[in-house]
């Protein structure tokens, strides 16, 4: 359980890093550079710790990076609806649950 609240703090600044900025395109892009390499420093101080847990907590690394990539997606989801004030589409749903479909069967033993 450690793994995962830490991998969903990760990603939460990961996609205020990658993406926060978007709604700043008056500020120098070199700005934008630095200030988003300081977010991300916090990022790697969750993730790395996340996937040193997880693989002590019995998963493997494939199943980190699965895990890793649905929360990234339900995060920057909720950051892209709510920050980015787009809209979500039936595209986007039916492609969030064929990669559930994957994490089935990454677990699946």
């Amino acid at each position: 359980m450690r793994t995962i609240i830490f991998l969903i703090i990760s990603n939460t600044f990961m996609t205020f890093a990658w993406y926060g900025h978007l709604k700043f395109t008056n500020v120098a892009l070199w700005k934008v550079i630095l200030i988003s390499w300081g977010i991300a420093f916090f990022e790697y101080c969750f993730q790395v710790p996340a996937n040193r847990i997880g693989e002590q907590e019995g998963f493997s690394g494939f199943q980190l990076k699965t895990i890793q990539e649905v929360i990234t997606l339900s995060v920057f989801a909720i950051f892209a609806i709510f920050y980015l004030k787009e809209p979500i589409r039936w595209n986007y749903l039916v492609s969030f649950a064929l990669i559930l479909g994957a994490v089935y069967f990454m677990f699946k033993k």
